[in-house]
């Protein structure tokens, strides 16, 4: 990891610990008060316990001009991204990401979806709704290792960042703290519950961590839309399409909605917010991830509105190559930085249990 990113992000969390005027505002702060130094790992832990909520910029006594210049959001938020791209594995491909992700990502959903066009003139002989333009078997040999290839590659990831925060031994209820914590987008709630500061220094709301919301709850409900389908498909016999009572549409259909308002509200809220409070460089970047979430979440809703018109032959390719682009991008993109919160919030969870006993 880039040591003067870890400095001055140490430097910073010294004097918010010499003060604690933010003590009750997020987890990151208590995580703060229990050290009286702090190694490299246990800022990266911090860094990636932070939501960038922004409200201890706003309540900062010790910002520019102030000789300290705290933007404790920002040093985070810094090395935050650089602790993704630190551990992801293989290096290669992360630092190839860092540089050219946007290029990458539209270059790959060009590709991806100029392929699947051409794939259609190997669709089946029969076959129902969209395996009457691309056969099962197909869409299997493509997307399984899509999707398993690149869990693969977090897992190495969450492994060496484990390794570098001291991550022990867990309890189930680590676990499950910081599932409850994440349900909740606890962090978002603010150090009073009345929201964070992070689109206006002034102005308290919960429209980040409500967008946030739906953003994982459209995603987990469109995972369970799949893994109902694949269940049915390879448990039971019954192949798509599938009604819209069955559950694969009743997971999908609202999951789908979820996320598109999700990703959008994300993404308004992005050109609102200071981009000096994250990490600037990367901003790019992390636009062009929630609108490629929108766009994995708006052509799935389109497909199934489309379904039985000539439309379906031009969306299908769209939807399945903004999804393999989303597969494939996991490792490198912000969305690791959902396992990686995950992560540091179970660390989280672990440390106040053993300071506890």
């Amino acid at each position: 990891m880039q040591t003067d990113l870890i400095q001055e992000a140490r430097r910073q969390a010294e004097i918010c610990n010499a003060c604690r005027y933010c003590e009750g505002y997020c987890s990151v702060f208590p995580a703060l008060h229990r050290e009286r130094a702090f190694s490299d790992g246990d800022i990266t832990q911090l860094a990636n316990l932070c939501h960038n909520c922004r409200g201890c910029y706003y309540a900062c006594q010790y910002t520019e001009p102030h000789e300290f210049a705290l933007n404790l959001p920002k040093a985070l938020a810094e090395v935050r991204h650089d602790s993704w791209k630190s551990h992801a594995w293989p290096q290669g491909f992360a630092t190839l990401f860092d540089k050219s992700g946007v290029a990458i990502g539209a270059g790959l959903l060009l590709a991806f979806t100029f392929l699947f066009v051409l794939a259609q003139a190997l669709r089946p002989e029969s076959g129902e709704g969209f395996y009457a333009y691309m056969s099962h078997g197909l869409m299997v040999a493509v997307f399984a290792p899509a999707f398993l290839l690149p869990l693969a590659a977090l897992a190495v990831s969450l492994r060496g960042y484990w390794g570098t925060v001291g991550g022990g031994s867990l309890a189930v209820s680590d676990i499950w703290d910081a599932c409850r914590s994440a349900g909740r987008m606890k962090n978002l709630e603010g150090g009073h519950g009345d929201g964070c500061n992070f689109e206006d220094e002034d102005r308290f709301s919960h429209a980040r961590r409500h967008f946030h919301q739906a953003t994982l709850y459209g995603f987990l409900l469109c995972f369970a839309s799949t893994s109902s389908g694949t269940v049915l498909h390879y448990g039971f016999g019954m192949e798509a399409p599938y009604g819209l009572f069955s559950l694969p549409k009743l997971f999908g259909v609202p999951g789908g909605i979820l996320l598109c308002i999700g990703a959008a509200g994300l993404a308004w809220l992005k050109t609102k917010a200071d981009r000096n409070l994250g990490a600037p460089k990367v901003w790019g970047g992390e636009m062009a991830f929630v609108l490629l979430l929108f766009a994995v979440s708006a052509t799935g809703l389109a497909l199934y509105a489309a379904t039985g018109t000539g439309a379906v032959g031009w969306l299908l390719p769209v939807h399945l190559g903004t999804v393999l682009t989303f597969f494939l991008l996991t490792p490198y993109s912000k969305t690791a930085h959902g396992f990686f919160r995950m992560a540091a919030l179970t660390k989280e969870a672990a440390s106040k249990r053993a300071a506890a006993i």
